[in-house]
């Protein structure tokens, strides 16, 4: 299938399965830190850039088997980009609610929100993780480099009224990248704007997998702690997740096994799937889908290395790979 993924084992979410509705990166910022790579088509206009349709059937075809269904805790609308900027958002997240009783999660950059039709239709998820990197301008534009339509002040009031308006499990995402929205005041900025929203959870991130630029890099493990220590200071009541601190996988970590009796090249298969969505080391490789270890994992994929279709790229000290 080219726009259903996983299931993958989320350290978010639980066991995920993901629905990817671009063929190719079509979003409203070109985030320095994206793990995907450079947006393709920078722009704020919704429109059909892969037939709903397509995706609707793919949704179908896997949701015949009542077995798959089990194997998964929520299903988690994504892109390689924007998701809310497909035309058809509402309607695949409407066809996903009357196909499976589980829950919805939606990944989105939340700078569609000032736009009621797509607050209207994000209504239907169960989760819904936006991200606000940055509330002062000069941060936002060296950070997430947004297209020319993007007004920070519309995307702020956008988040603040949606977060009000929705009723589900709001989880704020922030991601900070050394010396460019890590500052006193960059966080004094955020704070201000965390203060006017709902919000149940607060998940702070940094750059942990290759970026598309190679000067967005992590903030220190230090700086990271005073962060998360000064944002569970002003809100007691809210829970301040760090991610990064969870994106190292431990080789040794139980796991839970998908899809039984799957072939070798069943597995690649779907390895491949996730590689066009994220770097990932051996190691990631093997929590998500056990293959025996790094080691099985880097025989599966030496002869993709070997013949181009597979790239490796090492960051900081460890190896990733990537289409």
């Amino acid at each position: 299938m080219d726009h259903i993924f996983g299931p993958v084992n989320s350290r978010r979410l639980g066991r995920s399965l993901g629905i990817d509705l671009f063929s190719d990166k079509v979003c409203n910022l070109n985030c320095i830190y994206c793990e995907v790579g450079a947006t393709h088509r920078l722009t704020c206009d919704r429109a059909e850039y892969v037939p709903t349709e397509k995706i609707l059937g793919e949704i179908d075809r896997y949701f015949q088997d009542p077995a798959r269904e089990q194997e998964i805790d929520v299903v988690t609308v994504t892109a390689s980009g924007e998701p809310t900027l497909h035309a058809g958002f509402g309607r695949i997240l409407a066809h996903l609610k009357s196909k499976t009783g589980k829950r919805i999660a939606v990944l989105t950059n939340g700078t569609t929100l000032m736009d009621a039709r797509v607050r209207r239709e994000l209504a239907l998820a169960d989760v819904v993780i936006p991200s606000l990197d940055a509330a002062r301008e000069k941060s936002f534009r060296k950070l997430d480099r947004p297209a020319a339509c993007v007004d920070l002040g519309e995307v702020i009031e956008g988040l603040v009224v949606f977060s009000h308006e929705y009723t589900g499990k709001l989880w704020l995402e922030i991601l900070f990248a050394e010396g460019i929205n890590d500052s006193d005041a960059d966080i004094e900025a955020l704070s201000g704007v965390i203060k006017r929203m709902r919000v149940d959870r607060i998940q702070l991130n940094t750059v942990a997998r290759p970026p598309l630029e190679s000067f967005a890099r992590p903030v220190s493990e230090k700086r990271f702690g005073e962060i998360a220590a000064t944002m569970r200071k002003q809100y007691p009541d809210i829970p301040v997740d760090m991610l990064a601190r969870g994106a190292v996988i431990r080789e040794d970590a139980t796991e839970i096994v998908f899809g039984h009796g799957r072939g070798r090249q069943d597995i690649i298969d779907e390895i491949i799937q996730m590689l066009k969505r994220r770097p990932c080391t051996a190691a990631d490789i093997n929590t998500i889908f056990p293959c025996g270890g790094s080691e099985k994992v880097e025989q599966y994929l030496e002869p993709l290395v070997r013949s181009g279709r597979v790239r490796t790229r090492v960051h900081g000290d460890r190896v990733y790979y990537s289409l």
